[in-house]
Parts: C-alpha cells; structure tokens; sequence
C-alpha cells in the first residue's frame, strides 16, 4: 500500500498542538482568577469507564438511558450542553430487555431501523433514513474494530447514538456511511465494587446460552481494574432448521494515578450461523410486493453457512498536563475472517413465490487498524471560555477477499415452498482463490482536526466552531492477479458551526451546520462494473432542535434536512453508478426518564420525508427513497408492580409505515407494527441477588417484511423474525 506521507499532516499538526501549548500557557498562568475555568475532578472508576477523566455520562432518572454520550473526539458531554443529537443506552437497558446484540438494542431508538447487508447476514442500520453498516460502529471512539456483520451484547457497556452528519466529530465513516448518524459501543469495565455474575438462558428454537461477567479491582485506592466476560449461545432461532452458534470472550483493563489514566481491551468473538434465512430480492418485471411468508418460514438451502471469526485490541491513554490541559492517545485493531456458502432467493412470480437462487461461496479476510491522538485546553479570554481540542486520526484496511459462485439463477425454488437442492458446483464465477485470497482493497483514511466551544452568559450561550481536514485513498485490486484496477485519493477540509441558548436550567434550543465526507460504495457484485471505486461525496445536514430536562423527564425535538449523492443498480443493463441526489428532511420527538415512582418511558416519533432528486433522465426524481418510511415510531414503558417488590412488566411497541423496494416506487411493501413484553423478578436466594427475566418478542407472531435494502440502490426484502421467547435467570455470588 502507498501509504500517505506523514508531512501531509504535519504543518496543521504542528500549528495546531502549539496553539493548544500556547492556550495551556495562558490557562495555567489565569488559573487562579479564572473562576469558571474549573480544576479536573477526582477520577470516579464507574461500571464502563474509559481512560478518560470524565468516564462515563451519568445514568438519566430510569436508568435506561444516559445524560450524555461521546461526542466525537470533543468528548463526553451532558445532552443539554452539545448542537447535537445523541442517546446513550445503558447496561441496565440492555440486560433488562435480554438484547443480544446492537439491533436488539437499537428497537429502542425512533430514528433508527436495521436491516441487513447486501448478500449477507451483516446488521446495517438505517439512520434518519441513511445506511450505516455495522462495520462502521465506533467502538470507545475508534472505527471498525469490533466484528463486522454481528457484535453481542456482552462486549459492551453502552450503546451511543449520536444522530446526523459527523465528519468533523469522528472522522468519515469507513464504509460510505455515518450521513444520517453514527454508533458509538462504550466497553466494559471494572466498577468500584467487586462483580461475580453468571447468566442462564433458554429460548425458542431450543437456544440455549450461558454467560459469566466478573470484574475486580486491585492496589492502592483501587488503581487497577480487571473485567472478564465470556458467553457461550447455541441451538435454533424460531425459524424452521434454522441454526446458530457464538462464543464471545473479552477482557477489559484499566488503571489510574493522579494525572494518567489507561485503559486495554482484548476480544474474540465467533459467530457460525447455519441454514440461516436469506434475504429475497424482487424479480426484474415483478409489479408487486410477495405476500410476507409464515413467520417462521425458512428458504434457504441445506448447505448454506456463514461463519465469521474475530479478535480485536484496543489500547488508549490520557494524561493531564495539568489542570488545564489533557493529551490523549488510542489505538485499536481488528484480525477477521469470514466464510461463506450463500443461497439468496430472488423471487420472480409475486403471487406464487416462484423463483430462483444460486450458490455464492465467498472468503474474506480483514486486517484494520486505526488510531487517534489528541490534546484538550480549557481557558478564559476575558468573559469568554474556551474549550479547545485538536486531534489527529488514521484508519487503515487491507481487505483479501475471493469468490466462487454457481450460475446465477439456475435453480429454480419458491419463496413458500422451497424445495432442498444439491449444492450446485461453483462453474460460473469465479474470482480469485477461496483458500488463498488476494488484496482487493485497501483502505487509508487521515484527517486532522481542530475545534473551539466558546461560553458566554454564565455558560448559558455556547458555541462550536471547527474544521475537520479528512483525506480518503482508496485502491481496489483485481481478484485473481493482485494488480491494481482503480483508486481514488480525495480530500476534503469540512466545517462545523453548532449553537446551544440555555433558555432556562431545563429548556435549552440548538442548531448546527454539519458535513459528512463519505467514500461512495464500490458497485456490488451483482452489477457488470462489480467493484468500480466511486469518488468520495459531501452531505451537507442543517438541524434545529430544542431538548428539555425535567429532572425526572427528558425531551427533544429535532428538525433536520440532509442531500447526499445516491448509488443506482440499474435493473436492465445491471450497471451501477453514483446518478443523482437524495433528500432527507424530518422531525424527531423522543421522551425519556421516569416521570413517576415505578413507571419508566422510553421511545418517540420520527417523520421522514425522503426523496430521490436530480436523478438519471428524471426518471425518478421526487420519487421516495428505497426502504426509508414516512414515520416510524418506539414506544416503551416499564412499570413496577405496586406491592410486589422486585416485580416490573415492561412492554415495546413498534410501529413502521410503508416503504419502497424499487427507485421507481411501483413495489410498495407495507408498513408494520409489533409489540414485545418482558417481565422482571429480582429476590434474593441466600443472600445473594437473583433476577429472573423473561420476553416474548412480536408476541402477536405478526409475519411482516421488516425492511427492503440496506445496500445503497438495492431493495431485496428481509423478513421479520417469528414470535420468540426468552427467559434467563442472573445469579450474583
């Protein structure tokens, strides 16, 4: 790889550190008339904190959610103090709702929708409307590092939300996304008491699973922390012969003095799905949508597998210079490899089901790294504060990948009744050497970035200025000779202008003019052009906001308009190009918090207005955006059952409209709803705490089409999962 020259960098680097130095020279000589300036506090080691002397925002009335999150590299912040829209899940939510992953997590959330990657088993997310792979998910602030297509619940801590455009907070998003928002995974750590935990499970399907989480500190004043989770889960899903396997294990470390803090997390996960149920692309010619299948209906073929196998490392450090100044420093990266037999099913007859599917063996092979440095100063001008941070960032992936496919569409099956096929040989395409595949991307993404929050008015008017510099060089090679076919090197100097007023301690309104540098996604591998680079492309986002904290209750409301170049599988020529513009605009209403003794509230309302603009010949232009609805809404409540204590029902309500499979809008899928409910039973069995939870997820065994792409130009369908129930018993010892 040619990687880019460190000089790049260095003339904004250095001008930037030294303006930091400078500002640190001024705090440290104001720092005893400098009433609002502010001393470091004391580190509180809590149950996910990082190296980082904030550690983690503070649990909001309920639990469920967070007063804060990260935002970017400027950090963790209270809600109420950024321009910006963010939600943290908290551990409590998660092990509560028995979640087993990020998409379990994120049915919570009223701006987000999961899907699924294109050809594969991966989550992808839809954001405001915007696609958002899960290897694109931050993990304690770094990109990529944990497993790409499934990351389990135990192997973090939280789950941040950090709505709209984020170039300049985080940097571009590896994979073409982070437009219509990022996620953040927050990991675990070892909190100021001692944890021995161990968790049972049993579900529909015949899955069963166990898990332990122990943590312990060590040393004067508790110093060194030590958190330890592993969890075994295997057996049946709920869908007919449908079959899944994980190990995880993950260690996280941590230790602090007076002025530095590290921290270090190693992890494995090993993921073996079998017979899994695929994705179903509508036909070319097809007027309609399928009638959605049985809930527990299952297409795939015998044969079909995807395994994935991960192990990842993190290292960060900060140390304060002194009251004023901090510097920081993180490194993480990723080893993974993935297998796969795939049978996808593209259905050519609506009212019949009939169709086709092909084999699709495909091997890959990931090696990522990625780091970032940085230094913060706080200082007073006069009347004014200053927060300034700068920060330096590097991404890197050198991807092997190699495919063997039988030919496409021949074999003939049905989406109602499939039939079991031979495994067909792989004689019709082929690309590189499944035992030994070749580079076919690599990947380098820099940036340098500098910002200024200013307070004035007793910190009730803040305001954020910055740049982001963010360069992107990426190379494909070819599949079977290793030559290099295509590369790009771009890049973009992206601005932020963010604005709170405090109108009163629990009112606070905001706006914020953002940007995102995207690389475009490479056509896909059913287009004739498959793996043609296509130039980076800006989004530009405007947002205006209000949040209130009632103590008890949070609020917020959002308005947001969002343009983005958009990627077109043409269903005749099948080539794929960057063809037009797509516009997002909406309004976002969430609530959260306790507002009575016993009762907890969580969800909100998301209307979305996204069109397709400026499109190839016109041809679609005003047209919806393939799988975004007109409204989307989470409503969650747990309640605390009078006089039983321990006791707690919490029920989920899920609501979508419909939404579009096709660019031209003639494949209309409709819109769904779904209800889960969970109870909870907390006691205690010789002294020791119990909790015994059990949830039935789409209790009415609704059989619906959860969503349509997930892949830019794409509409293949994804059927929502069966009526499933859980239960699980949590010891502490």
């Amino acid at each position: 790889m040619q990687n880019r020259p460190a000089s790049a960098l260095t003339p904004l680097a250095v001008a930037a550190f030294l303006t930091l130095a400078a500002a640190a020279t001024q705090a440290q000589t104001a720092a005893g008339s400098a009433s609002t300036t502010g001393t470091l506090q004391t580190v509180t080691v809590n149950a996910s904190a990082d190296a980082s002397a904030e550690g983690l925002s503070k649990p909001y009335a309920g639990g469920q959610v967070a007063r804060g999150g990260r935002i970017g590299f400027l950090g963790t912040q209270d809600y109420m103090d950024t321009p910006f829209a963010v939600t943290s899940y908290t551990n409590e939510l998660i092990q509560n709702q028995q979640a087993r992953s990020v998409a379990d997590v994120l049915k919570n959330d009223p701006s987000v929708r999961v899907a699924r990657g294109f050809g594969n088993f991966q989550e992808s997310y839809f954001i405001r409307g915007f696609l958002l792979g899960s290897d694109e998910i931050a993990y304690n602030g770094l990109y990529s590092l944990l497993p790409r297509q499934y990351v389990a619940s135990e192997l973090f801590e939280r789950v941040e939300v950090l709505r709209g455009a984020s170039t300049f907070l985080t940097g571009a998003a590896p994979g073409g996304g982070g437009i219509g928002g990022t996620i953040n995974l927050m990991p675990k750590r070892a909190g100021n008491e001692d944890l021995n935990q161990v968790n049972l499970s049993t579900g529909t399907g015949g899955q069963k699973g166990a898990g332990v989480d122990l943590s312990r500190r060590f040393g004067p004043d508790g110093a060194t922390g030590v958190r330890l989770n592993a969890a075994h889960h295997e057996g049946g899903t709920g869908v007919d012969r449908e079959q899944a396997k994980l190990d995880v294990f993950a260690v996280g470390l941590d230790w602090h003095s007076r002025d530095l803090r590290l921290s270090a997390d190693i992890g494995y996960q090993n993921n073996k799905l079998s017979q899994t149920r695929t994705n179903v692309t509508p036909g070319v010619g097809l007027t309609s949508i399928p009638r959605a299948p049985d809930s527990t209906a299952n297409w795939a073929q015998p044969w079909s597998y995807s395994n994935e196998r991960d192990t990842f490392g993190t290292l960060r450090a900060e140390y304060d210079f002194n009251s004023q100044v901090t510097g920081w420093a993180a490194y993480g990266g990723r080893r993974s490899t993935e297998a796969n037999s795939l049978a996808n099913l593209t259905v050519n007859d609506a009212s019949t089901g009939a169709g086709t599917t092909y084999r699709a063996d495909n091997y890959r092979k990931d090696d990522v790294d990625s780091a970032e440095a940085g230094l913060r100063a706080r200082l007073q001008t006069g009347a004014v504060g200053h927060t300034l941070v700068a920060s330096a960032s590097t991404y890197r992936l050198d991807s092997r990948n190699a495919y063997a496919w039988s030919p496409i569409g021949g074999l003939a099956t049905n989406l109602y009744s499939a039939p079991g096929l031979a495994m067909p040989a792989t004689t019709g395409f082929t690309g590189g050497v499944l035992s030994n595949p070749l580079t076919t991307t690599r990947n380098q993404f820099d940036s340098f970035a500098i910002g200024d929050t200013l307070s004035f008015l007793d910190d009730t008017v803040l305001l954020t200025l910055g740049v982001r510099h963010q360069s992107i060089d990426t190379r494909g090679y070819n599949y079977n000779t290793g030559a290099q076919t295509d590369s790009y090197d771009k890049s973009r100097t992206s601005p932020v202008v963010g604005g709170v007023w405090k109108l009163r301690k629990d009112v606070s309104v905001y706006a914020n003019y953002i940007e995102s540098l995207a690389a475009a996604t490479a056509a896909p591998s059913t287009a004739v052009n498959v793996g043609q680079l296509f130039s980076p492309y800006v989004s530009k986002q405007k947002e205006i906001g209000v949040k209130y904290d009632g103590g008890t209750l949070g609020a917020g409301a959002a308005y947001f308009t969002t343009k983005k170049p958009s990627g077109y599988l043409d269903p005749t020529s099948k080539i794929y190009s960057v063809a037009g513009e797509d516009r997002h605009q909406g309004v976002e209403l969430t609530a959260f918090g306790e507002p009575m003794r016993g009762l907890k509230v969580l969800g909100g309302v998301t209307f979305l207005d996204a069109k397709q603009e400026s499109t190839a010949g016109g041809a679609t232009n005003g047209k919806k955006v393939i799988g975004v609805p007109d409204a989307q809404a989470n409503i969650g409540v747990e309640w605390a059952i009078p006089g039983v204590r321990g006791l707690a029902v919490d029920s989920q309500l899920i609501t979508t409209g419909k939404f579009y499979a096709d660019a031209a809008n003639t494949l209309k899928v409709p819109g769904w709803t779904r209800l889960d409910l969970g109870v909870r039973y907390t006691t205690e069995v010789m002294g020791r705490a119990v909790t015994l939870r059990g949830r039935i997820n789409n209790v009415a065994d609704r059989s619906y089409w959860a969503s349509a792409g997930g892949y830019s130009g794409n509409g293949y369908l994804v059927l929502g999962a069966p009526r499933t129930a859980v239960l699980s018993a949590t010891f502490d010892f």
